[in-house]
């Protein structure tokens, strides 16, 4: 008989992003319980838990998957550790929620593939703005025909971290550009159009201290149409999505790190006035990203449904992060490579 009322989670690890956002969010949910809270080191684990009332704490992560009392399990270790530790989870029969990037690798997505297929869970990639209600809109806007034919793509996400300390910083961890955010990019371009790009063209400057990617420029040539995008770790904050069509144009201004306490808005131009005159503004109540991520998992979970970002959707992505990569050595279009 299929188990009611709300999933209990734990969490490996006492990542920012994790301690910040996702299990405050969590919490909030209706269907999603954060039952534990797993660290190797325990004293930390224990604070995180006392300041965000998890009622469980473990001292490592074997001993969290090992508590038959947890059904899933949130990743946000650093990139490096999320396919051997979602295997593990897999093979302890839990179910699995991992952060972006999903794994360093088109090779190693195959691997999580098969060890979620032996156990019969269900694993799923932390892209949260797939629920989010302002990409769910623009999504139905553009599928409608409301800017026409959709041609382009554009997009843009940075922010400033040159902390060494920092994982993100670190090329045998996978850190760098392309795969901490220009994922989000991929992951909408390939989205919106419902397609997946043919091939890719890019630039890439690394660190000279680090050598990751710390600026990237990428064309993806899909069946319909481009996506031109840039992401930078060392540059000034910002982001920002925008759409054109042969009739219109929609801009979603804050399309990642939708705040979970304002409003937002996605603007939609009929194009007719270089001045602004023919935009209108589409206003979504505040609501909490995570929140909806987390509920989304557990309700297919408990009704033994599809998960928002299914494993086969990230080989997907997965392939295209490798091949704008690979153009940024290359200098050359390279094809998509599953």
């Amino acid at each position: 008989m299929a188990k009611k009322g709300r999933v209990k989670w734990g969490v490996l690890g006492a990542a920012s992003i994790a301690v910040r956002k996702v299990i405050p969010g969590m919490q909030l949910g209706e269907l999603s319980e954060i039952y534990g809270l797993a660290s190797r080191d325990h004293f930390k684990a224990q604070s995180v838990a006392r300041t965000l009332g998890i009622a469980k704490t473990y001292g490592s992560y074997e001993e969290l998957l090992a508590d038959e009392h947890i059904e899933a399990v949130y990743i946000p270790l650093p990139n490096h550790l999320h396919v051997p530790w979602a295997i593990k989870a897999c093979e302890a029969g839990k179910h699995v929620l991992c952060e972006k990037p999903i794994g360093l690798s088109v090779e190693e997505v195959k691997q999580l593939i098969m060890a979620r297929d032996r156990a019969g869970v269900l694993v799923g990639e932390a892209f949260m703005v797939r629920t989010h209600p302002q990409w769910v809109r623009t999504r139905g806007l553009i599928r409608s025909g409301r800017i026409g034919e959709l041609k382009a793509i554009m997009g843009a996400f940075s922010y400033f971290n040159r902390d060494a300390a920092n994982v993100r910083n670190v090329l045998e961890w996978g850190g760098g550009g392309v795969m901490d955010i220009g994922c989000y990019p991929i992951f909408t371009s390939r989205m919106i159009f419902d397609q997946e790009p043919r091939r890719v063209a890019a630039v890439v400057e690394r660190d000279p201290e680090f050598r990751v990617d710390r600026l990237a420029s990428a064309i993806l040539d899909f069946p319909s149409g481009q996506s031109i995008w840039m992401c930078s770790t060392q540059m000034v904050p910002y982001q920002r999505m925008q759409f054109f069509g042969t009739q219109g144009r929609i801009e979603i201004e804050i399309p990642f790190n939708a705040p979970p306490d304002r409003e937002t808005r996605i603007l939609v131009d009929d194009g007719f006035d270089v001045f602004g005159g023919g935009v209108a503004a589409d206003v979504f109540q505040t609501t909490d990203q995570y929140t909806m991520q987390g509920d989304a998992f557990s309700r297919a979970i408990r009704e033994d449904t599809a998960v928002p970002v299914p494993l086969e959707d990230s080989l997907k992505n997965m392939a295209v992060i490798e091949a704008v990569l690979r153009a940024g050595e290359s200098r050359q279009w390279e094809d998509v490579r599953v």
